[in-house]
């Protein structure tokens, strides 16, 4: 083992813990180690071992241990799919997400080729208004408006989205309506289906019979701070993407109802605090065919691209914050159960249920009143299963980002096990070449134990992650600017 230097002299700890591991004998190790992690920006800390056995004879067949690790612990990417957490985990996130949509547009991945002759759609619902807000609209041939507070905001401006009249805008409204954004959504597609139904002349179950709705959709933050969404929707036969629909289900039937269902479609609410209310789509409501190709058109590579991208947003592009408010000790309640078996103010918030005071976080007025919203309305007891407290940070929207119907096409595991797959192939062909024997799974057994010890990089490490980190930057530029200028890239 290295001797650790002392290093008065280095007033900085990352500096002094990197030229630590530096002056070991294990630094090319520790390098390599965090140059297979891609930038990843906290890694899984585990501690453990994996054996394989013969079944039988219980013969070890291969072993490996953290400890045979430069730093003693093995180093796994986060996998978090939010690129404000971890750029590199999110864009291998989008990866998969761009590949689910396409194959649903294009086929592969065990989806049929045929589906690209399915009609399908690009739908876009929106959330009502709440009020008038600053904005940037423009004229059918593209010249800007004047906002109707009098001026020409430009496309930064911190303004946009943000109400004209803080004190007439509906803030319990808007929260309200993110919180049950997922619910309008499966509200929706019930109307969707009803609604072919009905223009096509035929009764439900014969629809259902003859005809499967296949969805995939994403979530998207305006600058308001509420959600609105994009989904691809397709028609298929009875037995999903294998089997073509109908002549009958068609692009046109699609691009009828869509509005007619996001018109239909209402939740209502009623509590003592908020009034009687209706949960409803905004008037906007964008149909449009999606194309295999053409230039111009909306193809399946935009529609997938554009997917991808947004599967990895949250609620940042609004201004607000990328973590919980909710205080982890007493869950946002504000109190702890006391030894007495009654209720003592938390410790830890000092009462307020906030790991940090919503008044001290550095947002723009109107993000700070929508979380303040959302912080109040989940204490109240008729709205506390919505526990908008735990989602205050997403201003209320407590849906999935992304999500798809069953048969629309392969799954993200699916996609991941492909991808492990993969490696267990190469790692048993390294074997094969260096002579060793790769017995059949059925002859084997696995025993594993691993236990978590953190997430994370040790000071000095962080340097080299960052250097790694800069590195696929500069190497991602360099491609980027090579295909713009149709430079050959190796």
């Amino acid at each position: 083992m290295a001797r650790t230097l002392r290093l008065p002299h280095v007033s900085s700890l990352a500096v002094r813990d990197l030229i630590n591991l530096a002056s070991g004998d294990n630094f090319d190790g520790v390098a390599a180690q965090i140059r297979n992690l891609r930038g990843c920006t906290s890694p899984v800390n585990l501690t453990g071992f994996t054996e394989t056995q013969h079944a039988t004879g219980g013969e070890r067949l291969r072993y490996y241990s953290s400890s045979q690790e430069p730093t003693g612990r093995l180093l796994t990417p986060c996998g978090n799919r939010r690129s404000t957490r971890c750029p590199a985990c999110s864009r291998l996130y989008a990866a998969d997400t761009y590949h689910l949509i396409r194959a649903g547009l294009s086929g592969g991945k065990n989806v049929s080729e045929t589906v690209r002759s399915h009609p399908r759609v690009f739908v876009t619902l929106t959330a009502p208004s709440f009020g008038r807000v600053h904005n940037r609209t423009t004229t059918s041939t593209g010249t800007p408006r004047r906002c109707a507070c009098g001026t020409h905001h430009p496309e930064d401006a911190p303004e946009l989205g943000t109400p004209l009249n803080p004190k007439t805008y509906d803030y319990t409204g808007a929260v309200l309506w993110n919180a049950h954004a997922g619910e309008l959504w499966g509200r929706f597609t019930t109307y969707l289906r009803r609604e072919l139904a009905l223009h096509l002349g035929l009764t439900q179950k014969a629809f259902n019979a003859s005809v499967r709705l296949s969805f995939a959709k994403v979530a998207e933050y305006q600058k308001r701070g509420l959600v609105h969404f994009h989904a691809v929707i397709r028609f298929d036969g009875p037995d999903g993407h294998t089997s073509p629909p109908p002549a009958w289900a068609t692009v046109d039937a699609l691009k009828t109802t869509v509005p007619s269902a996001a018109r239909r479609a209402r939740l209502a609410l009623s509590t003592d605090a908020t009034g009687e209310r209706e949960i409803a789509w905004g008037d906007m409501t964008d149909v449009r065919e999606i194309k295999a190709l053409g230039d111009g058109e909306l193809t399946d590579q935009a529609v997938a691209s554009y997917v991808a991208k947004y599967a990895t947003k949250s609620a940042e592009g609004t201004g607000t914050v990328d973590r919980t408010l909710m205080c982890r000790l007493c869950n946002g309640r504000g109190h702890t159960k006391a030894p007495d078996r009654g209720f003592a103010p938390c410790e830890s918030c000092e009462g307020t249920g906030q790991s940090e005071p919503i008044k001290n976080l550095s947002v723009h007025r109107h993000v700070r009143q929508m979380i303040r919203t959302a912080w109040n309305l989940g204490h109240l007891p008729e709205l506390a299963h919505l526990k908008l407290w735990k989602w205050a940070h997403m201003l209320g929207f407590r849906g999935h980002f992304s999500s798809k119907s069953r048969a629309y096409s392969t799954t993200l595991g699916a996609l991941r096990d492909v991808r492990r797959a993969w490696r267990i192939a190469q790692a048993e062909h390294a074997r094969t070449r260096a002579g060793h024997s790769t017995p059949a799974e059925e002859t084997t057994l696995v025993v594993s134990h691993w236990s978590y010890i953190g997430s994370g990089y040790r000071p000095g490490e962080e340097f080299l992650a960052a250097q790694t980190r800069h590195e696929i930057a500069l190497a991602r530029d360099h491609a980027d600017r090579a295909k713009t200028e149709g430079e050959p890239w190796q």
